[in-house]
């Protein structure tokens, strides 16, 4: 089963919908026992860091996350949710992130506005079997303001906005995302689809949907 982490953010049913698009079994989860029994994790995200970070504690969710990574068990954050896997955010530095990456959460600088809202190319730095469906100059959707200051070979790819930003990072088993997959059409649901394959050998299996 993959759960997707319900800590009190606001994108919970959309993620759920898309997976089920890509006919994989996804359950809304915010009871601790229950994310520890999961064969993989979402991390959704949409709001303020700082609110995240608390709420995700405040509900018993790091304890079983943190084990559930040192089991090497798939693990997606996106927008918010790929920031909380940095150390910390310029958004709230009185709230830890989960620390899966070194580095903190910056506030974009020299860009044309903030948020950043809508389509944007992304340039793949890396590779990981969960991009093995996204090519070179995909679009996805982003609504942001801050941006993960990540360094080295866990940057797998990056987006032009103001300057060159870290759009995807990544290790073997975590994978963080800036934008928002389940808003991002056919090239959002093939990434998803990817993840949900890497659940047991394939969750979406052979009677998944094709998606063009």
């Amino acid at each position: 089963m993959i759960a997707v982490a319900d800590y009190g953010v606001g994108n919970l049913a959309s993620v759920k919908k898309a997976f089920a698009a890509v006919g994989a079994e996804a359950e809304l989860v915010a009871d601790p026992d229950a994310l520890a029994r999961a064969d993989a994790i979402v991390l959704p995200g949409v709001g303020n860091f700082g609110h995240c970070a608390r709420e995700f504690r405040r509900r018993g969710l790091d304890a079983p996350l943190r084990e559930a990574h040192q089991r090497d068990v798939p693990i997606l954050g996106i927008c918010v949710g790929m920031q909380l896997l940095f150390e910390g955010s310029e958004e709230d530095e009185g709230a830890d992130g989960l620390g899966f990456f070194r580095g903190p959460v910056t506030k974009m600088r020299g860009t044309p506005r903030l948020p950043q809202i809508g389509w944007n190319s992304v340039r793949l730095r890396g590779r990981h079997p969960w991009l093995r469906e996204v090519d070179d100059g995909d679009h996805f959707y982003f609504v942001h303001s801050f941006v993960p200051e990540a360094q080295g070979d866990i940057v797998l790819g990056t987006v032009e906005y103001g300057g060159e930003r870290v759009a995807i990072a990544g290790n073997e088993n975590v994978l963080g995302v800036q934008f928002h997959p389940e808003k991002s059409g056919a090239n959002g649901l093939r990434l998803l689809r990817a993840f949900a394959d890497s659940v047991d050998g394939g969750s979406s299996g052979g009677g998944a949907p094709r998606i063009r």
